[in-house]
């Protein structure tokens, strides 16, 4: 069943309706407790999953299980739509609740903090990040202004290899300083054109693993 948009659900709740504590994905031994984020069928099968948080689970007296759920977006399904700092594992947690028929979970998936998804070893399929809260009906978003890194000034996309100036710290995409990216990925350090060797030479604190770990005072916004 598809999720419909936008809006919340309107459904009223019925006579005979009991909360349950958990339900196991029909056809798998996977279950499915509330807080848990799962992947559900679209109406389309040309799209992929929708993503969703559990909220509620309960059954009505004939046994049919439904689940309350608070949707993810994906960026594209945005108001902005999709820019060039969204990950391809990037979503946003919605203010827009819905009631599905349980039988629509297809499974189970983890939404990463965007920190803790910056530090996986191995992104698997299941894995997302949310770093956005999202309010469907005027496309605003929580928080609305994010850390920015090289000269042009994007948020950090994970998916897109940068490196870090051993003198002044700040992160730069490869392409913005004139560089491919597999000369980026030989580089033993690398200064930026607003340092000089003397500047490195001051520096003790060497690479940091991600532009996460950095705190910035510049920002931009999410949304224009």
């Amino acid at each position: 069943m598809a999720k419909t948009r936008p809006g919340i659900s309107g459904t009223k709740p019925k006579q005979g309706k009991k909360d349950l504590d958990s339900y196991t994905i029909r056809g798998t031994n996977k279950v499915v407790r509330v807080g848990d984020c799962v992947l559900m069928r679209p109406s389309d099968t040309g799209k992929p999953p929708y993503v969703a948080r559990v909220e509620k689970i309960e059954a009505d007296s004939r046994n049919n299980v439904k689940v309350r759920v608070r949707w993810y977006y994906r960026p594209e399904e945005s108001l902005g739509g999709r820019r060039q700092f969204h990950g391809a594992k990037e979503l946003f947690l919605s203010d827009h609740y819905d009631v599905q028929s349980a039988h629509t979970i297809e499974g189970k998936c983890i939404v990463h903090s965007f920190k803790n998804y910056t530090k996986l070893e191995d992104v698997g399929a299941e894995d997302y990040y949310c770093r956005f809260e999202y309010k469907a009906a005027t496309g605003a978003f929580t928080p609305d202004r994010v850390a920015v890194y090289c000269k042009c000034e994007m948020p950090y996309n994970p998916d897109d290899l940068m490196v870090q100036c051993e003198g002044c710290k700040d992160w730069y995409h490869p392409a913005c300083v004139d560089m491919t990216i597999e000369e980026a990925k030989m580089l033993d350090h690398f200064v930026c054109s607003e340092c000089s060797e003397d500047d490195l030479k001051r520096s003790q604190n060497g690479f940091h693993p991600s532009p996460v770990s950095d705190v910035k005072v510049d920002a931009k916004r999410q949304k224009r």
